[in-house]
């Protein structure tokens, strides 16, 4: 058999190949970008004169920003470590509010007898863990 389908390769529906269907490309530029790591970096921009281009641009190498002055590219953003609840609280209290409020937990009577019988059930129940059983 020697025929074969007009259509092989093509999908229904297909239409016309080439430009004409989509109109003419734009013309385009390139500008250079730089990282501390010395990456360079080159987008490609529209030449409408709408496009705005930016000052940075992050390198897709290292993933440090990028400027157009490859003599002074711009530094990395140091990220600072995830802070738990602690940390932070630690940062809005002094010493000496730290040693205030439990100063004031102690003064509490009513506070002090239940964070005291809680810490006397806590640790008999530690002792009963820990002992071995028979």
């Amino acid at each position: 058999m020697a025929g074969g389908s007009a259509i092989r390769g093509s999908r229904v529906g297909a239409g016309p190949m080439g430009e004409a269907e989509r109109g003419d490309s734009i013309g385009r530029f390139q500008v250079s970008y730089w990282c501390s790591n010395k990456h360079e970096t080159r987008p490609s921009f529209a030449e409408d004169g709408t496009v705005v281009v930016p000052d940075e641009w992050d390198c897709p190498r290292c993933g440090f920003p990028a400027g157009r002055d490859k003599a002074n590219p711009p530094s990395p953003v140091k990220n600072e470590p995830y802070k738990t609840h602690l940390a932070y609280v630690k940062e809005r209290r002094t010493d000496a509010e730290g040693a205030r409020a439990a100063f004031s937990i102690c003064a509490a009577p009513s506070l002090r007898s239940r964070i005291c019988k809680r810490a006397t059930v806590k640790s008999r129940e530690d002792r009963a863990c820990a002992s071995p059983s028979a």
